[in-house]
């Protein structure tokens, strides 16, 4: 197990990007915990739907009512630590999708209005996508060095393919966007360089070629929300700068629509706030578990297995 410096004595609360997620992965800690409950009835209320019925019906890992219900699940948990197992926060980051139950748990905006940013960004996304970009997708690779990623990439340059890496996860893990005609022969090509493709995730993500989908995201969504600004300071997940206003939290969340996201860059500063505890607060199976994490970080996973699980009341995490 890492050991972390004495010195590093500082937590942080770290929402996870999401992956894909159906209702039966969260839907159990929804309609019975407490805290969720009440964020549920506080969505339906801002809404105009029920959450659970939508979303227990809803098709697909992404749609909106999958990632209202993910933002839901991620803010319960962060209280349930915070009053469970008396996890404070000294400092927070939320990377990709992160970023908005992030805006909450920090006070930048009100938590009915951090569900209606991500219900309606999850419409621009859809409406963007269904007419832009159609044939791109995003697709994870791991064990892949970043210098052999680059030969990979070269090819695919030499051949006029777009590509634009999308998220930095750790020194050999990596998320590329490119056109679907080219996922075969890049994918040939990771697992010639001894790499491993995962999955090609739909819609796409942070790409500089996006920038349209930013505009658009600005004017009908993010331009007239007052931000306030942050309780914690906050870790930006595209160059680990440390963010202590609104208009920062609202320059991430439109920054994270085309700029790369950089895990290792938020975990350097992270070390550099003296950060030895990352309690990662969502359903995650990525930001908590990868080397670069694990190695350099205690890490407390708080997912809906985890508060779902009979314990004493006002425990403190060891």
């Amino acid at each position: 197990m890492h050991t972390v410096d004495d010195e590093r004595t500082a937590t942080a609360v770290v929402f996870p990007g999401m992956g894909p997620t159906r209702f039966p992965d969260v839907g159990r800690f929804l309609v019975t915990n407490p805290v969720a409950r009440r964020l549920v009835a506080i969505a339906d209320a801002r809404l105009g739907y029920s959450l659970i019925d939508r979303f227990s019906e809803a098709e697909g890992d992404y749609s909106e009512y999958a990632q209202v219900g993910f933002l839901v699940s991620c803010l319960a948990l962060a209280e349930w630590a915070r009053d469970e197992l008396g996890v404070r926060a000294d400092v927070c980051a939320g990377p990709s999708f992160g970023g908005k139950p992030l805006t909450a748990f920090v006070g930048a905006l009100p938590a009915d209005e951090a569900i209606w940013l991500t219900a309606r960004l999850a419409r621009c996304m859809a409406e963007f996508f269904a007419t832009e970009h159609r044939d791109v997708v995003t697709v994870s690779v791991v064990r892949t060095p970043a210098e052999r990623l680059a030969e990979v990439l070269a090819d695919l340059g030499e051949r006029g393919e777009w590509y634009d890496i999308s998220c930095y996860l750790d020194d050999d893990f990596a998320m590329v966007s490119l056109r679907e005609r080219a996922v075969e022969r890049f994918e040939a090509g990771v697992r010639r360089a001894g790499g491993l493709p995962l999955y090609a995730m739909r819609p796409p993500m942070h790409s500089a070629a996006f920038g349209a989908l930013r505009r658009k995201a600005e004017d009908e969504v993010l331009g007239d929300l007052p931000f306030a600004d942050p309780r914690t300071a906050v870790v930006a997940d595209q160059d680990g700068s440390v963010v202590r206003t609104g208009e920062g939290i609202r320059a991430m969340l439109l920054d994270g629509i085309d700029q790369p996201m950089r895990w290792p860059t938020v975990l350097a500063t992270l070390r550099r706030l003296s950060v030895g505890t990352v309690c990662v607060a969502g359903p995650d199976s990525l930001f908590g578990r990868v080397p670069a994490t694990t190695r350099n970080f205690q890490v407390l996973a708080v997912n809906p297995r985890l508060a779902l699980l009979p314990r004493r009341r006002n425990a403190v995490a060891g």
